[in-house]
This record gives C-alpha cells, structure tokens and sequence, in this order.
C-alpha cells in the first residue's frame, strides 16, 4: 500500500467493522431500529459552528504536502471562488468533524465524497443515458450516513450560491433525504439481484419528473444532450492535433501539458518508459474480454492533463490511442489514487494498491462501470511507487450545471442524486437495518436538514479562514 498515508488529526477511529448483518429479515429489521440507541434520529441534527478554525485549513496543507507543488496554487484558486468550490475541495475537513458526531455503525461502501458535484451522466455498454455517481477517488468502508450528510449539506450549499431562497433550500435538502429514505426501504422490499441490477435512466426519470408535476428542466435536459456528444472523438478533436502521421496532444499549460514538454522531468524518454510501464501492468488487471478491446489499441501520445477542483495537484495522466485508424481514437485517463480519508477514521482498505481501492470500490457502488475501468501501480520519477487508476477519459460523461440550477432543478437533481447513493449503499449495506433505522416518518429527515443548515454555515466560516490565508499569501494561490 502507498506510504502516502496521513494519520488522523483529530478524531479516534470510528468502528464500522463490529456491525453483523442477521440473516434474517426481521433480525436486521430490529437491529436498525436499536441502532437508535446508540444514533438517535434527532441527535443527526446537532453541529456547533466554530469560527477562526486555522486547524481545519492545516488539514488541507497535509493533502497539499504529498501532491505536485507546482499544481498546489491552482488548487488553492480554483477553491477559492466561492464557498461551494471551497466545499468541494475540503472533504477531509468534513470527514474529520463528521468523525465526532453520532454514527449508527451500519457500514457500507461509502462514496466518501458524495457532494452534488459529484454526480452526473455517462453512457451505459447498451447506449443508454445512466446517472449515477461519477466520483471515487475517497471510496471505502465507513458509515452511510456520512455520505448522506454530505450529499445534504451540498445541495444546502449550492442552493445559496445560486441565491435560493431559504424555503426553497430546506426544500430541496428534504427531498433529497427523502427520497434517500424511501429508496431505501424500497430496495431492502426488493429481491436482492433486482436491486443489485437497478439504475437511473436519464430519459426516463426526466420524463416521470414532468409527468408528475415538476416543470421542464432545461439545465438537466442540456446535459443529457451533451452527455450524447461527449466521446472519444469529440475528446481527441477536441485535445489533439494530427501531426506526422500521429495524433499528439495539444499544449495548454497547465491543464494540459504533453509529455515532451514538462520541463520538471529531465528525461522525457525516461517518464514515457514509467508510462508504458503502467499501461502495462494496467492491461493485467483487465478481465480477459475487456483485455482484448485493449489490445486492439495503438498508442500515439500521453499527457499530463489537470481534473477537478479537490484533486488538482494529484497527477493525472491522458493517453490517445487509435483502434480502426486515425478516424477511430480512444482516450484513456490514468489519475493518481492516494489514501481515501475514510481510512484515516474507519481504518484501512482491504486492497493492496489505491487504485484497487478505488475501481473495486466503483464497481461495487455504480450501476454499470466503464468496460475499461482498472488499476496500475509504477515508480515516479522520485523513486517512489505511486497507484493509479484507469478509466475512459470521455464515454457519453455528461456533468450538470450546478451554478444555474432553479430551486426546480435544485430539487429534481438532489432526488436523482438520493436515488444514486441509496442504490450504492442498498448494493452494498444492510439495506433492511439501515431503512428501519431511519423510519417511516420526516424525523430523520428533518434533523438531516438541520444539520445541512448548522454546517453550511461552518464552511463558510472556514471559507472565511481560507481567504484570509490566501489573501496573507500563507497559502499560495494562482492569479
């Protein structure tokens, strides 16, 4: 396992790992009602904000201290726009406080980022538009609810960026929670392949929202329009350039950098060696059928290439590649995987490798993953082994505009998100505890929303902290 593991700052582990799921249903039923004792229902309402919080912002350097220095003041800019990018990219800020607040001790395989960002479209092997969560890199075992609070308390976020008004808000978090609860109980009444075998049609839900009353969404229809444009062709005519009989990556530092141009690395034929080295050990970790579409593949060109807003600074690579002929590219992403910060609080993956961690946790978690999805391991130029995982750069991926959602489109996007994570933590959870625990009534719901409220406040209270410190130049950031 990478030794890039940082030890927890604050919190004591929290156990998820003495919870034993009865056979029976009336067993499992029982059990999640006395989890109660231990969590209840009203005590997930309670945070105290705290303002002037320098320790949380430390966290966030901690991150910073293993990633690519050069890439930390992009970091820092592109979380410093606002108090929703500022959330996306503090999930480690949120676990440790979520850490010493009530826990059920109903494991799962958390998400461990499940803001609203992190959910979106993409193209299922049957040419179907799918939503479903799109994010894994934090992705291990740990308590469902601290995925749920997450995905809450950032609808309450982007709500107010979007300049929501607060009833609206409340809203949407309680629709969200909601529909959280009501999936889920309708998952554990469900014969287990069945669930196991649900998903999210875009079409389809767009179509049942309307019918049922909430008006047209134009941001969500957009995005499965784009979601329909988005491939490997549109990838590479949008990435690379045709040159000497090869297709090469354009240059637009820093998101996009080609190999022969990073100045940092003094041997450029040395970094490609590292790079075939891990493609090929990549190839290893593919079953035999996905292995041999792999194989039909010819290499052009590689490129170290920026992505997201919490994980810049991560390395993260993108490879072109052709199968028929130059008409016929394929782009593939192999992006850095580290510790997930679930395991600084409910101990360590099981999987050798972080990139294992996380396309395992992927394919336990999503509806239907990508046929090129795997996992490589190969030394840096520093001599260290550094994990990896693979991925389709583009395949139908289709993200939703977050920053013009109405509070229509606010709602309807945090059910579908709802539905996603119940699906996840059904798959893989004690879905018949977890539905009785929370009951038949708008309690949980309500105490959920309380809390979306208390911690959208203590973000921006760090936001605030954050801003101080960049505009001290204590932490760097990009102009």
């Amino acid at each position: 396992m990478s030794e890039d593991h940082l030890t927890p700052s604050v919190n004591p582990p929290v156990d998820v790992t003495s919870w034993k799921q009865a056979r029976d249903p009336r067993d499992r039923s029982r059990a999640g009602i006395k989890a109660r004792n231990a969590a209840p229902l009203e005590s997930h309402a309670v945070w105290q904000v705290r303002s002037g919080r320098r320790e949380a912002i430390s966290l966030l350097e901690e991150q910073s201290a293993i990633r690519v220095p050069e890439l930390i003041p992009l970091r820092y800019k592109r979380m410093s726009i606002s108090p929703f990018t500022f959330y996306r990219g503090t999930v480690l800020i949120m676990t440790n406080d979520l850490a010493s607040t009530p826990v059920t001790g109903i494991p799962v395989q958390c998400v461990g980022d499940a803001h609203i960002g992190n959910f979106g479209i993409f193209r299922s092997p049957s040419a179907r538009l799918v939503f479903d969560i799109n994010d894994f890199d934090e992705t291990a075992i740990g308590p469902w609810e601290w995925d749920l609070k997450r995905l809450a308390v950032s609808v309450e976020i982007c709500g107010r960026a979007n300049k929501l008004k607060t009833k609206d808000r409340r809203a949407a978090v309680l629709q969200c929670v909601r529909t959280y609860r009501e999936r889920m109980k309708w998952f554990s009444e469900m014969d287990y392949l069945d669930a196991w075998y649900e998903h999210l049609d875009v079409e389809e839900t767009l179509d049942r929202f309307e019918t049922s009353g909430s008006k047209r969404n134009p941001v969500l229809r957009e995005a499965a329009m784009k979601a329909l444009l988005k491939d490997n062709d549109a990838a590479a005519a949008k990435l690379c350039r045709y040159e000497g009989g090869k297709l090469r990556f354009k240059s637009n530092p820093p998101e996009l950098v080609p190999i022969n141009e990073l100045t940092d690395y003094a041997d450029p034929e040395a970094l490609q060696a590292r790079l075939d080295t891990l493609l090929e050990s990549y190839r290893h970790s593919l079953y035999d059928d996905r292995r041999m579409v792999f194989d039909h593949l010819r290499y052009q060109d590689s490129a170290r290439k920026v992505v997201g807003v919490g994980s810049v600074g991560q390395r993260a690579w993108t490879s072109v590649w052709i199968a028929r002929d130059i008409d016929d590219p394929m782009m593939l992403q192999m992006k850095e995987a580290t510790y997930s910060v679930l395991e600084h609080y409910c101990g360590a993956s099981r999987y050798a490798t972080h990139g294992e961690r996380v396309v395992q946790g992927q394919k336990l978690i999503q509806s239907t993953a990508d046929v090129l999805l795997g996992w490589s391991s190969f030394m840096a130029e520093d001599g260290r082994k550094r994990d990896y995982y693979v991925r389709q750069l583009w395949n139908g991926k289709g993200s939703i505009d977050i920053d013009n959602l109405n509070a229509s489109g606010l709602s309807d996007l945090s059910r579908m998100c709802a539905w996603s994570l119940a699906h996840a933590h059904a798959r893989t959870g004690d879905s018949i505890a977890i539905a009785n625990y929370m009951g038949g009534t708008d309690e949980f719901d309500q105490a959920i929303a309380s809390f979306a409220v208390s911690y959208a406040e203590q973000n921006d209270e760090d936001y605030a902290v954050f801003k101080k410190l960049v505009k001290s130049g204590d932490l760097p950031c990009a102009k």
